[in-house]
């Protein structure tokens, strides 16, 4: 079997994270009870790439005993567990390339390779695979049912080749599931967000003033995350209606010119590229902290900062100090990459549960479709969102009540007034 990882021999450790990962996924648990009887997925190759955790690992585990032949690689060079992948390779048998820490040759040279198991599906966070099936892998296209894809800056990707109308098969945003995005992007990427910064740094967040760019699901977890850390947080946008939002949530809110001056310590969670720029770096306080939690490491203009530098050095693992030419120091956390990923573990299996459960039975759609399905991105069927919600209020132990017949008619008819 082919695959390329770090050390086989971290194997172990990876399987007993995986084990303990799993037990905090029972939506998860119970789609891979089901689908390891029905097979729904026989035959049907799949190539993920994701960030290789021990979440993703429960999540191609299920993959394969549906049926599928699945690969995975990493889907950024920082976010890979070596043990996890190790362990995949090792324990279930499923082929893995991804390193990390690898360099930018070596992370397409493990796209490619999945990408030459000639998928039928293709699982992406943030769309590289696709990009690559629309650009240098043109020739596989014709075998590709369709797709599906975890992050929102892999959404906005896809809309765009959808509205240029040359996307080439169907994708569906599992990003946009309302299970996926109101738990992942705020209550996952809030807790990781802030474990990364605290694992990379061991700075005290009590007191401190945070900066969050961006005020969209992620920006709204980190916000409150760091707000119960006892940050005074401030949040810079360039939508009203969410600036509004962040307001009205009770925090400060600014352009990033005016926030740089002031913070100490600085987040990205936009999926737009130079979010914090020179002009900005060069305002910022003497060993200000800099981060990102978006998809790409694009949100913080490195090269800029690199040119208003005399250098820069390590001074832990995953913070890199930059000397200013005025003096000052900024520090970057992460290689500006997703901190959360970088430095700490990435979501809790919690959170994730319910993401995979779209992604599994989203691949499960995208089969039963059997190219059925129109060259467009789609959401998550209704019907799969609210069985996943469901499914983990059953496994927490919650219930809910449902409509009387009386009730029905009610929301149904038109006639009853005042």
């Amino acid at each position: 079997m082919n695959h390329h990882v770090k050390d086989m021999a971290l194997s172990r450790k990876g399987k007993k994270r995986i084990e303990w990962a799993e037990l905090d996924m029972p939506v998860l648990r119970q789609i891979k009870e089901n689908f390891s009887k029905k097979r729904p997925l026989k035959g049907v190759k799949i190539a993920a790439c994701l960030h290789v955790t021990t979440e993703t690992a429960n999540l191609v585990i299920t993959l394969k005993e549906g049926g599928a032949d699945v690969v995975l690689c990493a889907s950024n060079p920082l976010s890979t567990q070596d043990d996890v992948a190790s362990s995949l390779v090792k324990d279930f048998r499923i082929p893995v390339y991804a390193i990390k820490g690898e360099d930018n040759k070596t992370y397409y040279k493990h796209l490619n390779a999945a990408l030459d198991t000639k998928p039928n599906v293709t699982m992406d966070d943030g769309a590289d695979l696709v990009s690559m099936l629309h650009t240098t892998r043109k020739e596989l296209v014709k075998g590709v049912l369709g797709s599906t894809e975890e992050t929102t800056t892999g959404v906005i990707r896809l809309k765009s080749l959808a509205a240029n109308k040359i996307l080439k098969f169907p994708v569906i945003a599992v990003n946009d599931a309302s299970t996926k995005h109101f738990f992942d992007n705020r209550y996952g990427t809030g807790q990781s967000t802030v474990d990364g910064i605290l694992r990379a740094t061991n700075r005290l967040f009590a007191g401190a003033i945070f900066v969050v760019c961006g005020y969209g699901w992620c920006g709204k977890g980190v916000a409150m995350r760091a707000r119960g850390m006892g940050a005074n947080v401030i949040v810079t946008e360039i939508d009203p209606l969410k600036a509004l939002e962040a307001v009205m949530d009770g925090f400060s809110v600014m352009p990033m010119a005016d926030a740089a001056a002031i913070g100490d310590m600085f987040c990205t969670v936009t999926g737009n590229l130079n979010v914090i720029r020179k002009e900005h770096f060069l305002k910022m306080k003497d060993g200000a902290l800099v981060c990102n939690s978006g998809h790409f490491n694009v949100e913080l203009d490195l090269v800029g900062l690199k040119s208003i530098s005399n250098g820069h050095r390590t001074v832990r693992d995953f913070v890199e100090e930059y000397t200013l030419k005025n003096g000052k120091k900024i520090c970057v956390l992460g290689e500006g990459r997703l901190i959360n990923l970088a430095a700490a573990e990435g979501h809790p299996a919690s959170v994730m549960d319910m993401s995979f459960a779209n992604q599994a039975l989203g691949a499960d759609f995208l089969v039963k479709k059997g190219g059925k399905l129109s060259n467009q991105v789609y959401t998550v069927p209704e019907e799969i969102d609210k069985e996943i919600a469901r499914l983990k209020l059953a496994a927490l132990g919650m219930k809910i009540d449902g409509l009387t017949p009386e009730q029905k008619k009610y929301l149904a008819s038109w006639e009853m007034g005042t």
